[in-house]
């Protein structure tokens, strides 16, 4: 709900302090997300006036296990890993000190399921797409994503050169996620692909031979290949449906009085190169990964 911007005595001085409020607390122009209406004032993004959980903290949710190389070590809290640091990186744009946020365990699946949260925000490698819109808000997107496929170097489908080339095979992915979504609407195999409830339960069935591939984003699947799993490979990662860039975002409940304030902090540490400095850090670049069409 917009707040009224407060009486001035003197006319002329209230007319020039309400459009310099305005201008200061515009909305984020947000091309990912669904932000609530910003609150009008001088402090409508300030740390005492958000509408956070907990006075004085900031709740902010994610997924256990959290995984390399979005968080290290299974601890949000130690601000190593990408999300963590995007985390932290929000929460001082907020006026939230490291020590004022706290983490809440949320699994992925009911992150994007709508009713009331238990989180100022999530932060878990989260798609915005215009489905899971309708039931949460998104901050601006924080990181463009692209989809990969992985093997054992022994699968038939190791070598395999374009999407027709995974027709013929038995896939995988995390239940609830875009990569499950890219097997279902891209690749369409003629097997009934297969869904796991997290990315640990997946490594173990393309260890064992149960699935020919598995599908995960981009990065996840230079970590994966890299530390985590013998003899297998990235065998290709997919374009982007429709010219449209994928992209994860904060999550929020919906209708949100904190997501234009999130989505401005999002929108300013991408604008001072901070997201930048933090994707270099802690993301493999996609080199080695060839676009299958």
């Amino acid at each position: 709900m917009t707040t009224r911007l407060p009486r001035v005595a003197a006319a002329i001085g209230g007319s020039l302090l309400a459009l310099t409020l305005l201008a200061s607390c515009a909305p984020a122009d947000d091309e990912g997300g669904s932000p609530a209406p910003a609150a009008s004032g001088a402090n409508a993004c300030a740390k005492e006036t958000l509408p956070v959980l907990t006075s004085g903290k900031l709740t902010i949710g994610t997924d256990k296990p959290a995984y390399e190389p979005w968080f290290k070590d299974d601890d949000p809290a130690n601000g190593q890993g990408f999300e963590s640091a995007v985390a932290y990186a929000v929460a001082e744009k907020l006026g939230f000190a490291k020590t004022e946020v706290e983490w809440a365990v949320v699994p992925f699946n009911s992150v994007i399921q709508p009713g009331p949260k238990k989180f100022d925000f999530d932060i878990n490698q989260v798609s915005i797409t215009d489905e899971r819109k309708n039931a949460v808000d998104f901050s601006s997107g924080y990181y463009d994503v692209t989809q990969a496929v992985i093997a054992n170097n022994d699968s038939k489908i190791a070598n395999a050169k374009s999407i027709a080339d995974l027709k013929g095979a038995k896939l995988g992915a995390a239940v609830g996620t875009t990569s499950y979504k890219v097997i279902t609407d891209t690749i369409k195999p003629s097997a009934q692909p297969a869904v796991f409830d997290n990315n640990d339960i997946a490594k173990a069935s393309l260890q064992n031979g149960q699935i020919d591939g598995l599908l995960v984003d981009l990065p996840t699947a230079f970590y994966m290949t890299a530390a985590e799993l013998e003899d297998a490979k990235i065998v290709g990662q997919f374009a982007n449906s429709g010219g449209t860039t994928e992209q994860f975002g904060l999550v929020l409940e919906k209708g949100s009085k904190l997501t234009s304030c999130v989505s401005q902090a999002v929108d300013a540490l991408k604008a001072d190169g901070t997201l930048k400095k933090i994707e270099d850090q802690w993301l493999s670049a996609d080199a080695g990964a060839p676009v299958l069409s």
